[in-house]
């Protein structure tokens, strides 16, 4: 059985950005304040949460498009602290992977992609099927996995289950 790049990436992007869109509904029914939930760190040299949630976007529709370019930079714009903007923010990431094509994910292997921070004289090549793998979907659940944290520490109730989100199964 062959597998594709679109395989290994995207479906599982999209799951995880649907997941964390239902994680920032339950934040609107859990007593807490926007702007306390918005700004709330696992640690006071990590990013906040509203960051969190950026990269979802950040490392999913714009690794994406980095590789369509041929570049991937940091995107050093502000994020939205509002939960609702977070939450639409996630479901445009969601329904733009969803239009992607196969055949335009798997056209990506044995391109090129370079990750630049210019402000730190940083210029990585990758192949760009090592740049989504290695580089972005790290990253991507990464941010997944500390955007849920911060919301279990600020003791919302959500649980193994949610932070899945919706699974693949088989249907016969």
């Amino acid at each position: 059985m062959s597998f594709s790049l679109y395989e290994a990436i995207i479906p599982t992007m999209i799951q995880m950005l649907n997941a964390g869109q239902n994680w920032i509904e339950n934040c609107k029914s859990c007593g807490q304040s926007e702007d306390d939930l918005a700004q709330a760190r696992l640690h006071e040299d990590m990013l906040p949460f509203a960051y969190q949630v950026k990269s979802m976007v950040v490392h999913s529709v714009g690794a994406i498009e980095g590789v369509r370019k041929g570049s991937f930079s940091p995107d050093l714009e502000e994020y939205p602290v509002e939960l609702e903007k977070m939450r639409l923010n996630l479901g445009a990431a969601e329904n733009t992977l969803r239009a992607l094509s196969k055949g335009e994910i798997d056209s990506f292997i044995g391109g090129e992609t370079r990750f630049v921070f210019e402000q730190k004289g940083i210029d990585i090549p990758f192949a760009s099927e090592d740049f989504l793998l290695s580089f972005s979907q790290p990253n991507f659940f990464f941010h997944a996995t500390t955007a849920y944290a911060i919301l279990r520490m600020k003791g919302l109730d959500v649980g193994k289950t949610d932070f899945m989100g919706r699974l693949r199964i088989k249907r016969d």
